[in-house]
């Protein structure tokens, strides 16, 4: 079996930078939206925590694991989720710092895309809820590794299992992953859509087609 380096295409005694750089590289190669499959993406992340660990990498699970959702628990029914496009902030004059944001844009009377309120359920992060409930906000490696799903949390929390990106700065600001982010509170209220706000372009990766769509709900 090839060790964690081995995969990650990286030596052993690489710099805790260049092991983020080289996973960074390859979750995009090993995404299934990039040509790679479940299987190996599943593998690249593995391979990374387990050279973070310093630890062997272990035999990966069989590829229906790997695609199979998990299942909801019978704990809370999910985290109930305001949001809102950044897109639409300069159209109304409005800022990211305004303490009253959110009820400004429930007055404007917004579209769904735009503005509106969905639970996120046990198990899925909140780029999941989101497409789920008929969304197509920005992404492309869902990996952790760049920063096109990037939203601003307002109110409550996302915990993010993996991200090797947002410097500390921005996540002490609010700043977070939505492709991996787990609410971690019963009410949130997010900005979503922010990839163009500054210290952000650097971060991101080559566009990925974003056609907005509308809930059915």
């Amino acid at each position: 079996m090839a060790s964690p380096f081995e995969v990650l295409d990286i030596d052993p005694d690489a710099s805790e930078a260049d092991l983020r750089r080289a996973y960074r590289e390859r979750i995009i190669e090993a995404h299934p939206d990039h040509g790679g499959s479940a299987a190996e993406f599943q593998r690249v992340r593995a391979a990374y925590e387990a050279a973070k660990a310093g630890r062997e990498l272990e035999a990966p699970p069989e590829e229906e694991e790997i695609e199979e959702e998990p299942e909801p628990d019978d704990g809370p029914e999910g985290a109930h989720v305001e949001y809102l496009n950044y897109a639409v902030l300069d159209d109304h004059g409005w800022d990211v710092g305004d303490s009253d944001l959110f009820g400004k844009a429930g007055d404007a009377d917004l579209d769904p895309v735009n503005h509106g309120k969905f639970v996120v359920e046990p198990g899925e992060s909140l780029l999941e809820a989101a497409e789920n409930r008929g969304f197509a906000w920005p992404y492309a490696c869902r990996g952790g590794a760049c920063a096109n799903c990037a939203v601003a949390v307002v109110e409550g929390e996302l915990e993010m299992p993996a991200d090797t990106i947002l410097p500390p700065e921005m996540k002490a600001h609010g700043i977070r992953l939505s492709c991996n982010g787990i609410p971690v509170t019963d009410e949130m209220k997010v900005i979503y859509n922010i990839k163009h706000l500054p210290g952000l372009d650097e971060l991101r990766l080559p566009p990925r087609p974003f056609e907005q769509a509308h809930a059915s709900d």
